[in-house]
């Protein structure tokens, strides 16, 4: 048996974190019950901290609650403390991986994609061995959050295009303390569309995978 082909692409735009997540799960649990096939959900969320499962509180700081703007949530995902926002564009890929050769290849693919995205629009970026994510030089421009059950694989990664980088002031991004996070606003001096960004995401998902939609 092979990976179904084809590939659903649902952009959702700029929703609450729980609106995604649970029009997300649903979509895994209609996967599940093979009502649905592979799909590429694309969004925005408003200012949220999420917390996975391994997180370590004390990585939520204190100055956060001076923030009321920003909603905090646990998530089921794997991973450590993140924030979503304006301007990132979320990714969440639904897929079977039971062919894909595992969870730590299906991470590393995904980070090839981000890479590949990136690389279109002249930035050079690449991954840091040890850290999940993508880099530019020292600092994060992409963050990966994945979680797999019944052979479903969630979640996905985040590209920061044009968030507003201050709200990562009162975390500690990915449990990571010593070093820095950017954003293609922060490296090209420009406010980027992200409208332009989400067909190079969903061409680089689909050639990494074998997918067409």
């Amino acid at each position: 048996m092979k990976m179904n082909s084809t590939l659903d692409i649902v952009d959702l735009g700029l929703i609450p974190y729980k609106e995604g997540i649970d029009l997300q799960n649903q979509y895994v649990l209609d996967m599940q019950a093979s009502k649905r096939g592979n799909t590429l959900l694309l969004m925005e969320h408003h200012p949220t901290v999420t917390v996975g499962r391994t997180s370590n509180p004390n990585h939520l700081l204190q100055s956060i609650k001076n923030e009321p703007e920003i909603e905090i949530i646990n998530t089921d995902r794997g991973g450590q403390i993140t924030f979503h926002g304006p301007g990132q564009l979320v990714t969440y890929p639904l897929i079977n991986i039971k062919y894909l050769g595992g969870p730590l290849k299906y991470i590393r693919t995904l980070e090839s994609i981000i890479i590949s995205v990136l690389n279109d629009l002249e930035i050079k970026s690449q991954t840091i061995e040890g850290l999940t994510g993508v880099w530019v030089n020292d600092a994060k421009i992409a963050a990966i959050g994945v979680k797999i059950s019944k052979g479903i694989a969630f979640h996905g990664f985040a590209l920061n295009i044009n968030t507003d980088l201050s709200f990562y002031d009162h975390i500690v991004p990915c449990g990571i303390n010593d070093k820095k996070i950017t954003s293609m606003q922060n490296i090209l001096g420009i406010e980027y569309p992200i409208e332009q960004v989400k067909p190079l995401v969903i061409k680089h998902f689909s050639e990494a995978f074998n997918l067409r939609n």
